[in-house]
């Protein structure tokens, strides 16, 4: 794959285009009241038309590509992938949306590549959409940093610390926004239990159980023979040239492919599942930018449980099946609190409903919008809910966590410095070797 080096001119092209939309929000944004039946249908104000293209075009991609055409003004007018069909499913797929949730009956207004770097290279797209495995994520991100555009990535941000931090410095060079996908930040439920967390009604919280998914393994899965339509190259990328297999990567996604659980693509569901949980557990902590400083892992090599993390201020935080599903649980000196995406339940009640609720099934159901968020600060050049560097230290307890359980021996992290004390073979592991591709 050929590599982009993205001149002065495109970061001029930047800057203006950027300029236009912050200006054109701040000057029309009172006209943006205007119902849009009386503009025309289909109609968008210039502080609305904000471009956006995809990377990876399977079901997440398809999914943000609903999000964003129904929940915000943008355009998507380019998608990425490296299966043929999937290119074809994804225009045939916004035109639908677009008749759905806009009542256009004929959107032709998206163009697919093989090569993400061609799209990169339109200097009409504003923002870039991220929704490839993880174990792209770093070089996508960062080449559309660099390209000029603000970035939507899928989480967990990355699956090695290094590319991470990488990412971080790469959008501060460039006064990116970017929004991680961690959307539980932008639900009513979890800015509760943040807000309980906050208040001190649990008193001072001693531990924290988090219930996600295993740890990442080494990639097991047979040869199975290669669909036609797929540059697989290009596919596994900076990762090893892996046999295929269609649970990794299925020709038609029907449910999530299982590439997520394996250390070459991804970081298991202890990742995948924690850069929701732990993002929260680190969220209502008040540790964003910090993390950790202890990984002990349980003494048996084989479980997939029970490793502890210990942050500075003697908060233990440990990766524990309590019973409730993909959930979090505080644990203070005045009471407790569960929080899932379904439920959110205190000990004693009254920390949660001081006052006795009737029935309480129908509040804290609110999603918000994590999307719009995003495009609203690609106007302003505001931080968004879910900035890179909270994916980025998010990602980094799940990264570390996988190393622990791999190496089978308690850790020392320096959230500062972001290095393992005096370990170099974990230190090792906090980076890969990129394959040529």
């Amino acid at each position: 794959m050929k590599k982009t080096n993205y001149t002065t001119n495109r970061k001029t092209t930047k800057d203006s285009r950027r300029d236009f939309i912050k200006k054109s929000a701040l000057t029309l944004g009172a006209f943006t009241i205007i119902p849009r039946h009386v503009m025309g249908n289909g109609f968008l104000a210039p502080s609305d038309k904000i471009n956006l293209g995809i990377i990876g075009l399977g079901k997440q991609g398809n999914i943000l590509a609903n999000k964003f055409i129904h929940n915000t003004d943008t355009q998507i007018v380019a998608g990425s992938d490296v299966w043929n069909g999937k290119r074809n499913s994804f225009q045939q797929n916004i035109q639908q949306l677009y008749a759905e949730k806009r009542n256009i009956a004929s959107y032709n207004g998206v163009k697919t590549y093989l090569d993400y770097q061609e799209l990169l290279e339109r200097n009409d797209i504003d923002g870039i959409i991220v929704a490839t495995p993880d174990h792209w994520h770093k070089i996508q991100a960062v080449d559309a940093m660099n390209s000029g555009k603000d970035v939507y990535c899928e989480k967990p941000l990355t699956n090695t610390i290094h590319d991470g931090i990488e990412m971080v410095k790469t959008a501060n060079k460039n006064n990116t926004v970017f929004q991680t996908g961690s959307m539980q930040r932008s639900w009513d439920i979890f800015k509760k239990a943040k807000e309980i967390v906050d208040s001190g009604k649990l008193g001072t919280i001693k531990k924290i159980l988090v219930d996600v998914g295993d740890p990442a393994i080494s990639y097991n899965l047979p040869a199975e023979p290669l669909p036609s339509g797929v540059d697989w190259n290009k596919w596994c990328g900076p990762a090893p040239l892996l046999d295929y297999n269609s649970k990794i990567a299925p020709e038609i996604v029907s449910s999530y492919p299982d590439w997520r659980d394996y250390t070459e693509t991804g970081g298991g569901l202890l990742s995948d599942w924690g850069a929701h949980m732990f993002d929260i557990a680190q969220w209502c902590l008040n540790m964003d930018n910090s993390g950790p400083v202890k990984y002990i892992p349980p003494t048996d090599p084989t479980a997939l449980r029970g490793l502890k993390m210990y942050y500075d201020n003697g908060i233990e935080m440990v990766h524990e099946d309590f019973g409730r599903g993909r959930a979090v649980r505080f644990i203070g000196s005045e009471g407790s609190m569960d929080v899932s995406r379904s439920f959110i339940n205190t000990n004693p009640t009254t920390i949660l409903f001081p006052t006795p609720v009737e029935d309480p099934s129908g509040l804290f159901k609110n999603q918000g919008n994590h999307y719009l968020d995003w495009i609203s600060c690609m106007k302003t050049r505001e931080k968004t809910i879910c900035p890179i560097e909270v994916g980025h230290r998010t990602a980094t307890v799940c990264n570390a966590a996988n190393i622990a359980y791999d190496l089978g021996r308690t850790l020392h992290w320096d959230p500062k410095k972001e290095r393992f004390k005096n370990d170099s073979e974990a230190n090792k592991m906090t980076k890969r070797k990129d394959r040529r591709y």
